[in-house]
Order: structure tokens, then sequence, then C-alpha cells
């Protein structure tokens, strides 16, 4: 699958990224890949939430699922969970992981994937796998899976903390054939 680079984002001391040009029909596929996404404040989740052509707000109703797996930083223990951040026909902010640090050494990293977002005639599914330090020293995996619940193209994409500012990071939009 080629991909083209559309753009490249470095939020820094900023609420929320809205991308809000470059989702269309060009390409079936758009990946962003997020790169040490450091939080401002401890703790937090990384999120995101779509805009349905000529709608704002970032709240188009979601269905999702969430897993993650963690190690202890020591290299002792390790679990798997099948986490309470599912969503339900909501309109909320998707989490892509769980409990980021906000130490130097914490960040999140990963790709989230928008599937056919033009389409008019199905519903836009979604897919993500993250790496992330959590807050408790926890080295982290998270999976997450869904679609919106409308018919209507995707145009922008926003991303956020569930607290706090994005002290740093990159995010790439990627258009993928």
């Amino acid at each position: 699958m080629p991909k083209t680079l559309i753009s490249t984002h470095t939020p820094s001391g900023v609420g929320t990224l809205d991308i809000t040009s470059g989702i269309n029909s060009t390409y079936p596929a758009y990946a962003f890949h997020y790169y040490n996404c450091h939080p401002a404040t401890n703790q937090v989740d990384f999120m995101f939430q779509v805009n349905a052509d000529g709608e704002s707000g970032f709240n188009e109703t979601v269905t999702s699922s969430f897993y993650y797996t963690q190690g202890y930083e020591s290299g002792t223990g390790g679990t798997s969970y099948y986490a309470t951040m599912d969503l339900a026909n909501q309109t909320g902010y998707i989490p892509l992981n769980y409990e980021v640090g906000s130490d130097a050494d914490q960040s999140t990293s990963g790709v989230l994937w928008l599937f056919n977002p033009s389409s008019t005639v199905f519903q836009t599914h979604f897919l993500s796998e993250s790496n992330f330090a959590q807050s408790d020293n926890y080295a982290a995996a998270a999976y997450v899976g869904g679609y919106f619940h409308t018919t209507d193209a995707i145009t922008q994409i926003s991303f956020k903390f569930d607290s706090g500012n994005i002290d740093a990071g990159t995010i790439k939009m990627f258009g993928v054939n």
C-alpha cells in the first residue's frame, strides 16, 4: 500500500490539533502516524474525533472497542485488559490509549487508519494501534477499532488529550492507495 504524505503537524502547548483539510475522495484510506505525543498533564488519554462534511463540533456518533496490554518497566508483571473505554452510540472523543504519563521519558506513538472516509453509501470504519508509557511506569500497547454512524463523508479530524495540552509531538497524515 503506497502512502503519500499530505501534511505534518507539530502541536506544542495546544489543547487540540484540528486537521480541517486534506481528507477527501483522493484516497480510499488515510493513515495518521503520531510520534512521541507528550501530554502536559499526567495520567491522560490521547483521543480523536471527526466531523462529517459540513458539520462542526467534532461530535459524530461512534461505536468503538478498546483493548490494551501492559508490562511493568522493570520487566516484572504484565497483564491484558479489555477496558471499559468502549463507546456505543456516543458522541465523545475516542480514546487511543490509557493514562499516558507526563514524565520526560513518557509519550505515545501509533497509527490511526480511517477507511473510505469519503463514502456517502457506507459508514467510515477506523482502526488504531499504539504504544505508550503509562504514568505508573508501565509500557503498554492499545488496540482500538470502530465506526462512525454516518454515511456522510468524513472531512476533518481532531486530536487531543482528555485533560491539559499536547506538550509536544508530531502527527503526519498520509493518503493510502
